[in-house]
């Protein structure tokens, strides 16, 4: 095997407005077309590989390259017999699966956008807003469900009165077999719609997580998918030298498991096991199970996925075995890997092959589709999502401290937002940069080809009266580590006050498992012994911070769970801050009332 990752090289311009410009030193690569090339070319290189696969009893169901190939023309013709085209979006409400793959690459083989959205849209009646507002934007002509029974209300709602719904297990009269699209339609020209399909024609649209805003639809074309995987096996060039295998749970509703691993798979001639686990209680199990019988050569996860599986692989030496024997690669997104964590997999990949993976993250969004800076070299330490892709400009715009505002440009960014163009006016300086709104920092200010350190998102920053500036996202994440395991989540507040505080989602079974008593009172949980522990905790953390920006002076531990329903929650399962302050805004007022008997004091 050659190189496993390109040497990270930048060139970066400082410009008389203090603004930095920062790309990659190397040319971007050769891009297909469209993702039907892909698809194309491993039929017909490697027609019995498998492709995508998923559990199937005691093993697994399993499509090959040349299988999916057929399968996907025949499903591209049953789609335009239905007079489905670039404007007649069809609606993906289920999760992952072989039966979505398939339907998802028909139409992006005929130029057919499909939108897949969170499943618990429509699997919590108190979400079906959320799954009505997407209906209203994108106007479905088709929707696809795995199980009609089991999303029958979904199914029910007024607003996908008359169109056709599609479903794997049909069970209930009136919803159309996954099977008789199978059959294709015999009167459909599929090769002239085929050909007609380009790098501009919209692949997916893909809705953001809503974390400040109702969710909005992003177009994501086969140029924007295409050209970032050209960019990611630019930088790390093993994965054009042996086929990947991934065992995947990560969402494909979201732009990380969606677009970033699914494409990658198909892109590089790989192996997708969709892995019906999760890391949750009682859904992990069920990952460790399909490790037991497919381990891969790739490993992306959330942070949590990876502290769960470092325990379990810690307690089992067969799959500790077969885990690293291949691997080549642990990514790990959504926020930074606990240091711990991190040692710990190198510590067991050490034990049991003699070295290390590459051990690395990215950064990127729903708009970039998403990969835009990736750490592609060795380093010691999580955190870091690296430097500019090829054919990426990163502008970069400090401020007094040297934290950063990053905007990007380049061939993998959206044009514009669905069918909002005052929004995707505002998203976009007048150079042409997308504006993340979120910060960065450099490793080393000397040696930009060490990467920047996501530094949080700028609207999530807020002043205390005194004038302070409080950095909320990194301020979280410090917090969460000092409340563990009590804290689940928590929201920091203090925007036009003097003090910071926090309010806190507590985690249920780690405060039964510490004996502490969960009566509540008026939406606030009064455990005098909890208070007098996350007091401690505070007061001992806050004899160590710089200043009033980092010192939390006081808290609320919230009985009430955060709601998806009424948007507390986003699709990623991340906190939207602005709702939990605005829902909760009476409780937001007693954390600041002094008088307030259920308020934690440091």
């Amino acid at each position: 095997m050659g190189e496993r990752y390109l040497p990270q090289n930048v060139v970066r311009e400082d410009r008389a407005d203090g603004s930095i410009l920062l790309t990659s030193a190397y040319p971007l690569g050769p891009v297909a077309e469209t993702t039907g090339d892909w698809l194309h070319r491993w039929a017909g290189e490697a027609p019995e590989r498998v492709f995508i696969a998923e559990r199937d009893g005691a093993g697994w169901r399993k499509e090959t390259y040349a299988a999916t190939l057929q399968k996907v023309r025949a499903i591209a013709a049953a789609l335009l017999g239905r007079g489905l085209d670039g404007e007649t979006p069809v609606l993906i409400i289920s999760g992952n699966g072989v039966d979505h793959g398939l339907l998802t690459l028909a139409a992006q083989y005929t130029g057919i956008p499909t939108v897949p959205v969170a499943e618990q849209y429509a699997l919590i009646p108190g979400a079906h807003d959320r799954l009505r507002h997407v209906i209203e934007l994108v106007r479905p002509a088709l929707v696809y469900a795995v199980d009609a029974e089991q999303y029958r209300e979904a199914i029910a709602l007024d607003e996908l009165a008359g169109i056709e719904i599609v479903a794997s297990r049909p069970g209930t009269s009136g919803v159309t077999p996954f099977a008789d699209l199978l059959r294709g339609d015999g009167g459909a020209d599929v090769d002239t719609a085929h050909a007609a399909v380009g790098p501009d024609t919209v692949v997916k649209i893909l809705m953001t997580s809503g974390s400040t805003s109702s969710p909005k639809g992003v177009p994501t074309t086969h140029r924007m998918m295409c050209v970032n995987q050209t960019q990611i096996a630019d930088a790390l060039p093993f994965l054009r030298e042996r086929p990947p295998v991934i065992v995947d749970w990560l969402p494909w509703n979201h732009v990380f498991g969606g677009s970033h691993n699914f494409n990658l798979m198909l892109a590089n001639g790989g192996s997708l096991y969709i892995d019906d686990g999760k890391p949750v209680k009682g859904l992990f199990e069920r990952t460790l199970e399909n490790l037991g019988l497919v381990t891969g050569t790739l490993a992306f996860n959330v942070p949590v996925g990876f502290s769960m599986l470092l325990s379990a692989l810690r307690a089992d030496t067969d799959l500790r075995q077969r885990f690293f024997s291949d691997l080549d690669l642990v990514f790990y997104a959504g926020a930074s890997l606990p240091q711990d964590v991190w040692q710990g997999f190198e510590e067991m990949a050490m034990e049991v092959t003699g070295s290390v993976p590459l051990m690395t993250s990215s950064w990127g969004l729903t708009e970039t589709a998403p990969a835009t800076l990736l750490q592609h070299e060795p380093t010691e330490s999580s955190g870091i999502v690296g430097v500019p892709l090829t054919g990426v400009v990163a502008k970069l715009i400090p401020d007094d401290e040297m934290r950063c505002e990053v905007r990007v440009k380049g061939p993998n960014i959206m044009a514009g937002y669905f069918r909002n163009v005052e929004k995707s006016r505002e998203s976009f300086d007048e150079e042409g940069f997308f504006i993340t709104g979120d910060a960065m920092r450099f490793v080393d200010p000397a040696r930009p080809e060490a990467g920047l350190r996501f530094d949080g998102r700028i609207s999530e920053d807020f002043k205390l009266l005194t004038g302070t500036w409080v950095r909320a996202a990194g301020l979280r994440l410090d917090i969460l580590g000092c409340l563990a395991p009590l804290a689940a989540d928590l929201v920091v507040t203090g925007h036009d006050r003097n003090e910071i505080g926090v309010m806190i989602f507590p985690d249920r079974q780690a405060l039964a498992a510490a004996g502490y008593d969960p009566e509540e009172i008026d939406g606030a949980l009064r455990d005098p012994a909890l208070g007098a522990e996350i007091a401690r905790r505070l007061c001992s953390r806050a004899a160590q911070s710089t200043g009033s920006s980092t010192r939390v002076a006081r808290a609320l531990v919230l009985a009430e769970p955060a709601s998806l329903g009424d948007g507390e929650i986003t699709a990623k399962g991340s906190l939207n801050t602005r709702k939990v302050l605005t829902r909760r805004a009476a409780l937001l007022e007693r954390l600041y009332d002094d008088s307030e008997p259920a308020l934690i004091r440091a």
